[in-house]
């Protein structure tokens, strides 16, 4: 399959407001693990997506990487962003079914120049292939983006590893370290995802980081206080796994990264927290 161009179309972040961050420099990141649409209650997604649309209009990520939307939720997160942004995915088992690794970007910063998807597998172009033993089709969605504001061009890649089979994890991570070694190699990188390892814990992180990238988390120059990023809508845990992570090329300099903690009345828009970070070049 080849790449497909594409023609032009507390607070995290410390602003409050998504116009009062519209004048911070930098390039606002985010990757969030959505938490499947689902009628089942209390974490129904009609209860949770007025705080999903509440967090997202107040962060107002330039990019966001988003895991486990399913087609209908993530055209409900379209419509609650309204025209300023524009989103580039498909579901891991070919078209609109099953969940996404979605890559929404605000149009009034970014623009696409190119972008592909592929199946992490042995056959990685066969449309919802899975060979590693996963019960689960995974996949990776990535997007060559120009930066309006500076002219700066990078990839964006976003994920979502198996959740049970640390092989497929394993190979996983070898792809996705060889699919980005044959792009550009002038061109940064940030790679956004939910891992289902904890960092520093995992030969999956370790992985990732040998193949040429670092973790935006210890990289930061300002961090918010960290918290386990899977929560399950169960009492947050200080101090604990971060296993969805936002990883860059080491010269991509993190102002600030940031673990969400969001929540309105006790409801938290999905059972993970987004994790953020403030990136510039």
């Amino acid at each position: 399959m080849a790449a497909s161009a594409v023609a032009a179309p507390v607070v995290a972040y410390g602003s409050g407001t998504a116009e009062a961050a519209d004048h911070e420099p930098g390039l606002r990141v985010m990757s969030f693990n959505l938490r499947y649409a689902a009628d089942t209650r209390p974490n129904s997604w009609a209860e949770r997506r007025p705080v999903m649309r509440t967090l997202l209009r107040r962060e107002a990520p330039h990019l966001l990487g988003t895991q486990e939307g399913l087609y209908g939720q993530l055209r409900d997160i379209a419509a609650d962003l309204g025209p300023r942004y524009d989103w580039v995915g498909t579901g891991r088992g070919g078209g609109s079914r099953d969940e996404f690794a979605a890559v929404f970007y605000d149009v009034r910063r970014l623009t696409p120049v190119e972008y592909d998807h592929f199946w992490l597998s042995d056959t990685p172009y066969l449309i919802g292939s899975s060979t590693w033993g996963n019960t689960v089709v995974r996949m990776a969605t990535w997007v060559r983006f120009r930066d309006l504001g500076t002219g700066q061009e990078f990839y964006a890649l976003n994920t979502h590893l198996d959740h049970l089979n640390q092989y497929s994890r394993e190979r996983s991570a070898a792809l996705i370290t060889e699919r980005l070694g044959a792009l550009d190699p002038a061109v940064p990188r940030i790679v956004t995802g939910d891992f289902n390892v904890a960092a520093h814990k995992n030969p999956v992180y370790d992985a990732m980081l040998k193949g040429g990238l670092v973790d935006s988390w210890d990289t930061a120059e300002a961090r918010s206080a960290l918290y386990a990023t899977f929560h399950g809508y169960k009492p947050l845990v200080p101090d604990g796994d971060r296993i969805d992570w936002i990883l860059t090329s080491p010269a991509v300099r993190t102002r600030r990264a940031s673990i969400n903690t969001f929540s309105e009345h006790g409801q938290f828009p999905s059972d993970h927290l987004p994790v953020q970070a403030l990136l510039d070049w």
